[in-house]
């Protein structure tokens, strides 16, 4: 592992420490912990949150793709911010997933489509409506979601890989928060983008490399509505610029916000800190995003 990547899991632990000193399960969420999606026992597991009051009726679900720069993360770190979509009145799943430099790409890609397969073949015990799924991602996993939709939606970009995507199942819609979507220029926001990249990709980085983690290179017609967001304080939010072009210039439906101001400026992933009236703005304006893609169905 890179020093880069040592601080990063440090500095990233830390914040995520004092953010969610305190919090608890809410008194309105049940929920299902612990579940093996994958046979990789360490890392393959994910939890399913419900409000309690929907009772045994079929949701529609929220799949979370943790950030934490491909190399820090886990669903305990993202388990507050996943129940507190779950008030919403989704089913909200989240998962851990293969970190680098102990596994490099495409590892978090292989592990959010093996969720998926688990949702087709367990989704029916735990309440999950397939036909209205929708995920969210932030930072490193903006850019792991972003790659997974096109996926979704771009036979050519999806013969690079070598899983296939469930059948029965449709993404209906994602938001993408704070995300790094083309990252070669990123490196020029984020001055350890580079060290990443090095634990992250299997060659270090090759310019065939980046090409292929680039979001808006695989972006087409057929592409999910978007809810993309960024804020005053984030240092990728140029990345969110970049993206939203493509969108226009592929008509895929959108919603840009940018939140915060001179006096607000709002970090980086500001929406994960869950007592802040920002990030209760910001993740109920995501819900009321899927919520009307499934009142326009």
């Amino acid at each position: 592992m890179s020093e880069t990547s040592d601080r990063v899991r440090k500095e990233f632990k830390e914040g995520d420490d004092i953010r969610d000193a305190g919090l608890k399960t809410p008194d309105e969420i049940v929920r299902y912990d612990d579940i093996f999606y994958g046979e990789d026992t360490q890392w393959q597991k994910l939890d399913v949150y419900r409000r309690k009051d929907a009772g045994d009726s079929l949701q529609p679900v929220i799949v979370s793709v943790h950030g934490g720069g491909w190399v820090y993360g886990d669903k305990e770190r993202y388990q507050y911010y996943c129940m507190e979509l779950a008030l919403h009145g989704f089913a909200v799943v989240n998962f851990t997933y293969r970190l680098a430099p102990e596994h490099k790409f495409p590892a978090p890609l292989e592990d959010t489509n093996l969720v998926f397969q688990w949702m087709k073949e367990n989704g029916a015990q735990y309440g999950l409506d397939l036909d209205h799924v929708f995920a969210v991602g932030d930072s490193a996993g903006g850019n792991t979601l972003g790659l997974y939709a096109a996926i979704w939606t771009n036979p050519e970009y999806a013969k690079s890989y070598q899983f296939q995507i469930p059948e029965g199942i449709q993404i209906r819609g994602i938001a993408l928060n704070c995300g790094d979507y083309r990252v070669e220029a990123a490196a020029k926001e984020f001055e350890r983008t580079d060290a990443l990249m090095q634990d992250y990709l299997p060659r270090g980085g090759t310019k065939e490399e980046l090409k292929m983690i680039s979001v808006p290179d695989h972006v087409t017609s057929y592409y999910p509505p978007t809810f993309l967001m960024t804020s005053v304080g984030d240092f990728l939010k140029a990345q969110a610029s970049l993206l939203a072009q493509k969108f226009v210039e592929q008509d895929v439906p959108f919603v840009y916000r940018f939140y915060g101001n001179r006096e607000n400026p709002l970090p980086h992933v500001f929406h994960c800190d869950i007592r802040t009236e920002d990030a209760k703005l910001c993740n109920g304006e995501e819900c009321e995003f899927f919520k009307k893609l499934i009142s326009e169905k």
